[in-house]
């Protein structure tokens, strides 16, 4: 699978253009602010029905302008899908399969399985945990819908439940009964979740391991630990034993709302002790593996974006992850950078017919393949 043609129209900063793509490697040269992130957000855009940077729809429409649309043409080999998304400041939004509208924009996930890696992937590293509950929760539900729903009502429970627990505060009353009604669901909905998230969890981390040792050419060993309440005994005798911690904090101290993925090179935190070439070379190896992960369930090739990844990289690096990504292990590749003979060089030393795409104010002026 693989986008043969992309058209922008008013995205973001992209006037109304019109792209022949490779199979294989799709570079976009050109200085800071010329487009190149964002033509690589409308590829996104057509995989997720929203941009990966603007939460504000209307932020993707050109200045100036009432409405944006963005069109892919997939090709998956015996067949062709066309996709196509279009918004307006009037907050109107339309998500199209070939030409059928979609109901729920949530019945497109899937179709096309995509893996961004960005610069403000980082947060993974630097923030704290709820980044990396996010993480999991976004690649998981790409796969499990149910898990999707359980994510949305175990945090409308949780929500209720502490508004409860505030209640009892305020008003100087306990209902032992009532909140043993939120126990349990809170506890059936976080048992699957952790599940999900273990079986997760297992599949990545052996993967992740390989393509760090692959990326770095070094002995250096990652670890990535799953760390739950629920690792230590069910979560409905933990919510019944912590009733009186929970009343006096007013809120719910136990549950899969805690967990966090803890971020080891060899027997240190990257985040206080890592470089910055190896926290970069450390959410690179996370990513690929979630590559993998999609790969193995859908039974194709995800889209790979690879958003200013080199910045931060020693040259070695680079050249292990662009001969990395374009063997038989992955397909079709959208990187962006602002060096022109950086790209010239790394995809010199490759074969196959890659393009290069000279971006200049939301306009590729010139392209070559190589």
């Amino acid at each position: 699978m693989f986008l043969e043609k992309i058209s922008l129209f008013n995205y973001k900063n992209w006037h109304e253009s019109t792209i022949e793509l490779s199979a294989k490697i799709n570079c976009f040269v050109g200085l800071n602010g010329s487009g190149k992130t964002n033509l690589l957000d409308a590829v996104f855009y057509l995989s997720f029905c929203k941009s990966r940077f603007s939460i504000t729809e209307s932020n993707n429409i050109l200045h100036g302008q009432e409405a944006a649309g963005v069109k892919g043409v997939y090709n998956f080999g015996e067949r062709n899908e066309t996709v196509s998304c279009a918004v307006s400041r009037a907050g109107k939004k339309r998500i199209k399969r070939n030409e059928n509208i979609y109901a729920k924009f949530s019945d497109h996930i899937g179709l096309i399985p995509l893996v961004m890696v960005s610069p403000d992937d980082s947060t993974l590293v630097t923030e704290g945990s709820e980044e990396r509950r996010k993480y999991m929760n976004s690649v998981i539900s790409i796969i499990d819908r149910n898990y999707l729903t359980d994510t949305i009502n175990y945090n409308r429970v949780l929500l209720q439940r502490n508004t409860l627990l505030k209640t009892f505060a305020e008003k100087r009353y306990f209902s032992k009964e009532t909140l043993e009604l939120y126990d349990e669901q809170l506890s059936v909905l976080g048992t699957r979740i952790y599940n999900a998230r273990i079986r997760f969890i297992e599949q990545l981390v052996p993967v992740f391991e390989k393509y760090y040792v692959e990326i770095a050419r070094s002995a250096e060993k990652p670890n990535l630990l799953y760390i739950s309440q629920l690792a230590e005994k069910p979560m409905n005798e933990q919510l019944a034993e912590n009733h009186k911690k929970c009343r006096e904090a007013e809120f719910t101290t136990i549950g899969i709302h805690k967990d966090d993925l803890e971020l080891h090179l060899g027997n240190f935190p990257i985040k206080k002790f890592g470089s910055q070439g190896q926290q970069k070379t450390y959410l690179l190896a996370l990513k690929l593996a979630q590559f993998e992960f999609l790969k193995s369930f859908f039974g194709y090739k995800p889209i790979l974006l690879l958003d200013d990844v080199f910045d931060k990289l020693d040259k070695e690096r680079v050249k292990a992850l662009i001969g990395m990504v374009s063997d038989n292990r992955f397909g079709q590749i959208f990187v962006s950078d602002t060096g022109e003979d950086r790209i010239r060089e790394l995809l010199s030393e490759l074969s196959g017919s890659n393009k290069i795409f000279y971006v200049e104010n939301g306009t590729v002026i010139n392209e070559e393949t190589v």
